[in-house]
């Protein structure tokens, strides 16, 4: 029997090369990525603009694996319904721009996928607290969202034990993701803090030795 993985590994496709996206999915599900994460950005509640339905739906066609997408919008009760039809397996939004987010998370498990919460960096954890044991995931960013390639924020090591230790507390079975700067050097603290879900765009995509190369190392740091 193949040993246990440590951890989940969602390949964030932020930074694949989408000229031959089809190729770089499969090389990286042929390699042992566990789930694909799908980053939405809509350049006002984050700088960039990136990713829509039509993105889920290209990568539903492409992938049987989970696809992990996160709502980097503003109002994202309103495209709730679109990336469910479109394929997505897990929805996260933001606790910083939703005023009715425990309905929102409750649409998202009625329309059959799994509603995540996701802390910004400059958010404290405790803001999640009322919505714990709604979520299947709640997402630590450690770079501030928008762009891929960013540094990780070393002081976040607190926060990702600080959110496990609340999800111990409080009898959840949420799975703790951590997404921005992931390296294979700092992959191994990020896992002692209780990170179970690792998100990974750069160090995957954009690895020197490929794709293969990128996820070996990640699976090798702990």
């Amino acid at each position: 029997m193949p040993a246990k993985k440590k951890f989940l590994l969602s390949a964030s496709i932020l930074s694949a090369n989408f000229a031959c996206l089809a190729d770089q999915i499969r090389e990286s599900e042929v390699a042992g990525v566990d789930w694909l994460h799908i980053d939405v950005m809509d350049g006002h509640f984050v700088p960039n603009i990136s990713m829509g339905p039509f993105i889920v739906e290209t990568c539903r066609k492409i992938s049987t694996l989970p696809l992990d997408v996160h709502l980097m919008i503003e109002a994202p009760e309103r495209h709730i319904e679109s990336f469910a039809k479109a394929g997505a397996n897990w929805i996260s939004i933001h606790i910083e721009n939703n005023n009715n987010v425990h309905r929102t998370l409750q649409e998202i498990r009625s329309l059959g996928c799994k509603p995540g919460v996701v802390l910004n960096p400059g958010t404290p954890a405790a803001h999640i607290a009322s919505v714990i044991d709604i979520v299947d995931l709640i997402l630590v960013m450690t770079v501030n969202p928008g762009f891929s390639g960013q540094k990780f924020i070393p002081k976040m090591i607190n926060k990702i034990a600080e959110v496990k230790e609340m999800i111990k507390t409080a009898n959840s079975q949420a799975l703790l993701q951590v997404d921005g700067g992931i390296t294979a050097e700092n992959l191994p603290e990020v896992y002692r803090a209780g990170a179970q879900v690792i998100v990974s765009a750069s160090s995957i995509y954009q690895h020197p030795q490929g794709i293969a190369s990128g996820i070996k190392a990640l699976r090798s740091a702990v």
